[in-house]
Parts: structure tokens; sequence; C-alpha cells
């Protein structure tokens, strides 16, 4: 099949396009560079089965010949990047949408959209099924985020009923490994970034709060999966393991073996107080669970930090 993937040059969008040109497909990536990386797709400059676009699917957007699926991944996703370019981040998330669905309408493919555990904001419901509606505030900083993407998965429901282009969503929780960027703003980056630097590690509040994270590998994995699905309605992928920040902070300095203080910052506006999937009907329906632990994840993205950190 031909893919079209928006984001393609981003830190999830460039391993999914790796997965689908590992099963044989063909893949057009289509980035504008905003957060995503040229680094991230150099390695397909020369594979014949990947064809890329420079170009911000917030405007119209057409790819010549046949298409057998969307999927839509572009979009700041870390607070540093939605804060810093909000604006953007509303307009991939509505009319990018709107865009990409076009698209896979106008070929006849199916659609894919990455959504967020986001949605979710700061849940009074945990863990948090796809049943929940969540409890957002649509007019706080993250609302940007928040907003856009629940926009995009009521857009992506509706191309569903009432043009019948058969939809997906997937809702991804934290994730992490490879290709992450340095100074992205997430928790995990932050804190190897600035063990491996010998810098104090920063954690925001006093680390109660919880999260869950799912390595790059088994969340591709989890969409790929979904992708050759007949589910329509969200589905949870994501690590259904919970850590306390403070736990997370405590591991990397552990495995780093160094003995930097852990800063304690402000908590920022909205941070949610928990975070965890209930993947039941991800295993159920797609047989999926994640099998890399956080330890054997985190020294894999140790080892790419120690490549891209300057020596």
């Amino acid at each position: 099949m031909r893919i079209v993937i928006t984001g393609a040059a981003g830190f999830l969008g460039s391993h999914l396009t790796d997965r689908f040109l590992a099963e044989g497909h063909e893949v057009v990536g289509v980035d504008n560079f905003l957060t995503g990386s040229r680094d991230n797709i150099a390695h397909l400059a020369d594979n014949p089965r990947f064809q890329f676009i420079a170009h911000d699917v917030s405007k119209y957007i057409t790819v010549d010949g046949p298409v057998g699926g969307v999927l839509h991944f572009a979009s700041p996703a870390s607070p540093i990047d939605y804060l810093q370019h909000p604006i953007p981040t509303l307009k991939v998330g509505s009319l990018g949408t709107h865009n990409a669905l076009g698209l896979a309408k106008a070929k006849g493919a199916r659609f894919l959209l990455a959504s967020t555990s986001e949605v979710y904001g700061d849940p009074q419901v945990h863990p948090q099924p796809e049943t929940y509606w969540g409890h957002v505030n649509p007019v706080g900083p993250r609302g940007v985020y928040d907003e856009a993407k629940r926009f995009a998965e009521a857009m992506t429901m509706a191309y569903h009923r009432v043009h019948g282009v058969p939809t997906r969503i997937v809702r991804i929780f934290n994730t992490y490994g490879p290709r992450m960027r340095a100074h992205d703003g997430r928790v995990v980056s932050n804190l190897v970034v600035q063990a491996l630097l010998g810098r104090p590690l920063t954690i925001y509040g006093d680390g109660s709060q919880t999260r869950s994270f799912c390595y790059a590998s088994d969340l591709v994995d989890g969409i790929y999966r979904l992708f050759w699905s007949e589910r329509v309605d969200p589905t949870n992928i994501g690590n259904p393991v919970e850590f306390t920040v403070l736990e997370l902070a405590k591991l990397v300095r552990e495995m780093l073996h160094v003995t930097a203080p852990i800063q304690h910052d402000p908590l920022p506006v909205d941070d949610p107080k928990v975070r965890r999937p209930d993947i039941t009907i991800a295993r159920s329906v797609l047989g999926w669970e994640p099998v890399v632990d956080l330890r054997h994840g985190l020294e894999r993205t140790i080892a790419y930090f120690r490549t891209v950190l300057p020596k």
C-alpha cells in the first residue's frame, strides 16, 4: 500500500515511517519542520519507496497517484512546543486534520488520527478508559493542544459518519525513545539530558504526579495494528505501568551513576496529577500490549542521547 504520513520527520512520525517501509509499503512523508528534523529521515534519502514533500498540512494538500492510507501525525506535541507555537498547533489540529481527511476521502483511503491522552486533561477518572470524556480547561495555556486534538477527533468521526471514510483514532500516552529532541521539554528527555550534562535534574512540584512511559517501538506496533484493524472508536495506546516523576528522576540518576541534585520548580498550569491508560481494548481488539520495560527503554534512550549531545 502507498501511505501518506504527515509529521513524518517528527519523533513518532519517523519511527512509524520506518515501520511501514519495513513491512514493504511505500510512504509519502509530509512535514514542514516546525518541530520535526531532517535528521530523523536522512537515512531514507536513497530509499526508492520513500518520497518526501516539504509542506504545511494546515494548507491544502494533494498527492499524485494512488493512496491507500493517510496517517495524520503533524503537530507540536510537547508542552514547550505547543506553548511556543499555540496558533500553528490549533491550525494543524483543525485545518490540518480537515485537509488530511479530505485527502483520504478523495483517494478512498483509510485514515488514522494521532490523538493524545491530553484529551483527558487533568483526569478525575483513573486509569483513563476511552469512554471517559475528560476534564480539560479550554482556555488555559495547555488548551491549544488539548482542544485541537479534541476537535480533530470530532472532525474525524464526522468524516466517518457523513462521508464513510474508514477512520481510526489513537490516543497516545507518554512515549519516549531515540529521536526525541534533547530540549523538547518532555520529562524523559529533560531528565536524561540533564543527567548526561551533569546538571541538576528538574522536576515540577513535589514530583508526586504520575505518568506512564511507553517505549517508541511498542507504541508504533500498537498504532500499526490499529491502522489495519476495523476499530473506529478511539483507542488508548500506552504503557499501563505507572511511575511518579520523582521515581523516574531517581531511576535516571541511578542508571547514569550521577549524584546531581533534584531541583523542584513550580508546577505548570493545568499539569495533570495522574496519567495512566486503561488498555483493555488494545489488548482484546488488537492483541497488543507493551513489551519494553522502563529500565530497558531508558538504556536505549540514554545510548541515543550519548550520540547526539556535545562531547
